[in-house]
């Protein structure tokens, strides 16, 4: 499970217009129609050819349970594509993205200061700068290592040192143990 790559799929699929299919024979002829053949979903779904023509036809209605979630998963990620596009890119030009937080976060900093880790929450309305680098980078494969990294960077300028008017020699940004995490558009 990929608690960022996951939780910026969730703030986008927010943005819906109309609801996914949601039985299994419904979910089976979008996937048909998008894929274009029942062997191809087929081999997307790692089940049989005549499995998913009984499916679309309504012979099956019901799925195992491990099938019905690779089943959403898919029908998930295909679903409303360009509605999909205009939520990143109003969030990557104009929008921004919220972050709301609870996981333990310190800093490195000049000696003499305190920069203990420590539990915090936090509700951080991110620039668009900062959302379109979230974006791009799980466009691109990143893990969410990487997509941590960004986030606390993101942090670390409008959290922490509030744009540059304040904690100049702030260097690092220390974001762990997360126990929430949840993204808004």
């Amino acid at each position: 499970m990929s608690l960022f790559g996951d939780g910026l799929e969730a703030a986008v699929q927010k943005a819906f217009t109309r609801p996914a299919p949601k039985s299994a024979p419904a979910q089976m002829r979008y996937l048909v129609r998008k894929l274009k053949s029942t062997k191809a979903v087929a081999q997307l779904l790692r089940i049989s050819q005549r499995t998913v023509e009984r499916y679309v036809k309504n012979q099956i209605k019901k799925p195992r349970p491990d099938l019905a979630a690779r089943l959403e998963r898919e029908v998930r990620k295909r679903w409303q594509p360009q509605i999909r596009a205009q939520a990143r890119q109003k969030a990557a030009t104009t929008g921004g993205i919220v972050i709301d937080t609870r996981a333990r976060m310190g800093y490195t900093a000049p000696i003499g200061s305190t920069d203990e880790s420590r539990i915090r929450h936090l509700t951080v309305a991110l620039p668009p700068q900062h959302a379109a680098r979230l974006f791009e980078a799980q466009e691109q494969g990143a893990d969410d290592a990487r997509l941590q990294e960004i986030t606390a960077d993101a942090l670390r300028e409008v959290y922490f040192q509030d744009g540059g008017r304040r904690a100049g020699s702030l260097e690092e940004v220390r974001f762990t143990d997360i126990e929430h995490l949840e993204f808004e558009l």
